[in-house]
């Protein structure tokens, strides 16, 4: 029996117009609930981002946020991680002086910081993913007194993502975890700190099984959700890597395609298969 449902977001649970229909979501929550079945949002997004596309359900759901760095439950902290300032300064320097044209975010706790010379289209991909942010002249000149910071967000060209990545992973081996999502984005986070360490802290928690757990996802840093639950769905628009680690394939994220899986699964009790 199903007592865990987690989602991500971009590509999955929203349409290419980053919308949902609230209305079939209501009917299928309120029937979550009476079942005592948890909802949770997995996502890479930052947590106030999240929010405001459930701000009517805030009690209702549970958010892995910022890629597995961060975990509320009715807007509590359950979970937080955090890079040293160290490895934070170090990060910077060599993403400035190897990548000199790379567009990145540093997330924090309170707001993401991004620099004023951030290209417009940049900056405009921030300021929707990231409502809460703060414009500074240098990310060298981070305050790490009053803020703790919890992921890197960089915009690469998409033919270099997996290079990039592979640079980063050996440059600071054991220190980051590059994830992505695809289409040049990489987020940069502490190892053993991803979405399917966030379902563990959830499991722990509440004493529900992997086995107990359903996910849906569609990118490449839903990978370790979808092999760790029992019941894994991959969109049909999901990159080939994630259909192969998934066992049942859901319809197009623009199809509604979670919600015609929690239906079927809620209210006519079938899965569907991965053929």
């Amino acid at each position: 029996m199903v007592k865990l449902i987690a989602v991500d977001m971009d590509g999955t649970f929203l349409n290419s117009q980053k919308t949902y229909d609230k209305q079939r979501f209501q009917v299928i929550l309120d029937e979550l609930k009476k079942r005592k079945i948890r909802f949770v949002v997995a996502s890479g997004n930052q947590y106030a981002q999240l929010a405001s596309f459930f701000p009517e359900y805030i009690e209702d759901i549970t958010f892995i946020a910022e890629n597995g760095m961060l975990i509320l439950d009715k807007g509590e902290i359950l979970f937080e991680k955090h890079f040293s300032k160290e490895l934070i300064l170090a990060v910077t320097v060599y993403l400035k002086e190897t990548y000199p044209g790379i567009q990145m975010v540093i997330n924090g706790m309170k707001a993401s910081y991004l620099e004023r010379r951030m290209s417009s289209k940049f900056k405009q991909l921030i300021q929707f993913y990231c409502p809460a942010y703060e414009w500074v002249e240098d990310l060298l000149a981070l305050d790490f007194e009053n803020e703790k910071y919890i992921k890197f967000v960089l915009d690469v060209p998409p033919s270099k993502t997996e290079s990039i990545s592979q640079d980063l992973s050996e440059k600071f081996s054991k220190e980051i975890l590059p994830v992505s999502s695809g289409h040049g984005n990489i987020d940069l986070i502490v190892p053993g700190n991803d979405k399917a360490n966030g379902l563990k802290i959830l499991s722990d928690r509440w004493k529900i099984s992997p086995q107990e757990m359903m996910a849906f996802g569609d990118g490449q840093n839903d990978l370790t959700m979808l092999k760790y639950v029992g019941h894994s769905y991959a969109m049909s628009n999901a990159a080939p890597v994630v259909k192969q680690a998934a066992k049942y394939e859901a319809p197009h994220n623009n199809k509604n395609g979670v919600l015609q899986v929690l239906e079927e699964y809620l209210f006519k009790g079938t899965e569907r298969s991965c053929d």
